[in-house]
């Protein structure tokens, strides 16, 4: 109980000193975090005896992994590096989890691809196999991220500037593929909150071409609920499409 307090403590503290400062893990974690538990929600509601909606599920399980598999060897390339060079050490043992996540990764596609084989008794088993590795993969995240944005995050604003972090961030950013920053997008715009939200959308216009800020707008436009939609568009200082609520 103590320890849970201790720990506990140190994360209102974490958020204290982060306040105000760029913050590297905190958006791409949400957004992950919502992925995998919709994912992991999804498997345990599929019909195993619906070919399809089997599919669906195996198709969302393979996006989610791929997604993580470039999101830990970004943090590698991109994050560690920079760790390493003025915290030395901090990083070892994430880095460490890095290599077993490759392996979790590794047999959850194995055994989301062998779902499309058998019949249904032996997709039941297949999906409730995959729903217990996902479920250990998605606690294991969770203890993962806490550790970066509790331990990693405050040796990086200690070393660094938040223009140094943000040129890491840009640098990491420039490396994701298309594919995998629109599933980004998807997951990331309706789970920040609105602060996070407008500020993102600020930098965006401020750094982007237009066409690629647009691009987020009209992606914001389809997937925010409708009250977020229009609390971002009026801190864009954007026209609400006719139809929509303005009060």
């Amino acid at each position: 109980m103590q320890s849970h307090l201790l720990e506990l403590a140190q994360v209102v503290a974490t958020a204290r000193t982060g306040q105000g400062r760029f913050n590297l893990y905190a958006g791409i974690h949400k957004a992950l975090r919502a992925f995998m538990v919709d994912t992991l929600t999804a498997i345990g509601r599929t019909d195993p005896a619906n070919p399809a909606g089997v599919a669906h599920t195996a198709q969302q399980t393979l996006a989610l992994l791929g997604l993580f598999e470039g999101h830990l060897q970004h943090e590698n390339g991109f994050v560690h590096p920079a760790l390493d060079a003025r915290c030395p050490g901090v990083a070892s043992r994430i880095a460490g989890e890095h290599v077993e996540h490759e392996h979790h990764i590794a047999h959850l596609r194995s055994v989301t691809q062998a779902l499309a084989q058998g019949d249904t008794r032996e997709r039941e088993a297949a999906l409730y196999a995959l729903y217990l590795g996902m479920a250990r993969f998605v606690a294991d995240n969770l203890q993962h991220m806490h550790i970066e944005e509790t331990v990693h995050n405050p040796a990086l604003w200690a070393a660094y500037s938040d223009e140094e972090l943000i040129a890491i961030h840009d640098a990491l950013v420039a490396a994701v593929t298309p594919e995998h920053m629109a599933l980004v997008t998807r997951w990331m715009l309706p789970n920040l909150n609105a602060p996070e939200r407008l500020e993102m959308m600020q930098g965006m216009r401020a750094s982007a071409p237009p066409p690629a800020f647009q691009g987020m707008v009209d992606a914001a436009r389809g997937l925010l609920p409708q009250a977020d939609w229009v609390q971002l568009a009026r801190g864009l200082a954007l026209p609400i499409a006719s139809g929509l609520m303005t009060a």
